[in-house]
């Protein structure tokens, strides 16, 4: 009897497991984008091919977004990264979604990304785009895109604009208010 008892406690606990991690999936997928059982995931960060990133650059409803491309290796990146922050903090409620698109490889995901997500405490979405044919989706991004990053979008609507830039805080914040005060 204790025995059945002791395999189904382990069947339950296996359950709840697997529940908090398809509510975390869903909790993302209503955040960030399209967000499947199929989605890979490390810790988490939804790993997204074109495909299943494009969606999020041209949603249709009444946010403004702030998408920035960017990776840890790369020094201006991380140096304008307190200001996409920043606007997280300060846009929160007003309608506006900031969400990091890392083009860290793969190799680099658990010993450099992870650790310096945690480390500098970012709290706007972060989603790692993992797609090799960057010749086939930088111009889907944008016709004019070099492929040099960082590089963000911001966009409302049908309103769009295209930034292949590092931005200071004052920057970032006067292109921004060109979508929100409309």
């Amino acid at each position: 009897m204790s025995r059945i008892i002791m395999v189904l406690l382990v069947c339950f606990l296996y359950s709840c497991g697997q529940v908090t991690r398809q509510d975390k999936v869903s909790s993302l997928a209503n955040d960030v984008g399209e967000i499947s059982e199929t989605t890979h995931m490390i810790g988490d960060l939804p790993i997204y091919n074109f495909d299943q990133l494009e969606p999020l650059l041209n949603r249709k409803d009444n946010k403004t977004y702030v998408i920035n491309f960017w990776a840890t290796w790369c020094a201006p990146c991380v140096k304008e990264l307190p200001y996409f922050e920043k606007i997280n903090a300060e846009q929160k409620n007003a309608n506006v979604e900031v969400v990091l698109v890392s083009l860290d490889m793969k190799k680099m995901w658990e010993s450099h990304l992870i650790p310096f997500i945690e480390k500098k405490d970012l709290k706007s979405k972060i989603v790692i785009l993992d797609d090799p044919k960057q010749h086939a989706w930088i111009p889907k991004v944008n016709a004019d895109w070099s492929g040099a990053i960082p590089a963000t979008i911001i966009y409302n609507g049908d309103k769009r604009a295209f930034y292949e830039q590092s931005f200071t805080y004052d920057e970032l914040k006067n292109h921004l208010d060109k979508f929100i005060t409309q």
